[in-house]
């Protein structure tokens, strides 16, 4: 991939090339996406995300759902900075998280339609992953 410099030829702007275009696309979405989402778990404002959590889970973890929701959330944004820091672990890591969430919708015995989109989110974040070279986060700054 070309640094910016590179991208710069005569004093002309060169355009940038198609699998970086995608890297900056991705990488965006998957920091701002969980950032707010994560934000939301503590105003709900979107949604009662209360509702997409399966009894299980708090039985797992005794706490009131809302403040499992609290925990998510701070996951969520760590994962979005992450994505946004070093894009290769990061992706991978909300890739492992947005696994989880399809378990808890199928376990949960509903939500199928947000469950698909989540695997569709999912395989974005493996396809940032394999975009995001190793060292990635010092050349894609």
């Amino acid at each position: 991939m070309k640094t910016t410099t590179e991208n710069v030829s005569r004093g002309r702007l060169q355009p940038m090339t198609p699998d970086r275009q995608a890297f900056l696309l991705l990488r965006t979405v998957f920091t701002v996406a969980p950032v707010l989402f994560g934000l939301d778990k503590f105003t709900n404002i979107l949604t009662d995300w209360t509702i997409y959590l399966a009894p299980v889970a708090t039985a797992v973890v005794p706490v009131p759902a809302q403040t499992f929701m609290y925990v998510v959330g701070v996951v969520e944004i760590i994962a979005g900075v992450m994505v946004a820091v070093r894009p290769r672990f990061g992706s991978l890591l909300v890739a492992v998280w947005l696994l989880g969430i399809i378990i808890n919708l199928l376990v949960l015995g509903s939500f199928y339609d947000v469950a698909l989109r989540d695997f569709g989110l999912l395989v974005g974040a493996l396809a940032l992953n394999r975009l995001s070279p190793a060292g990635s986060w010092r050349r894609h700054s």
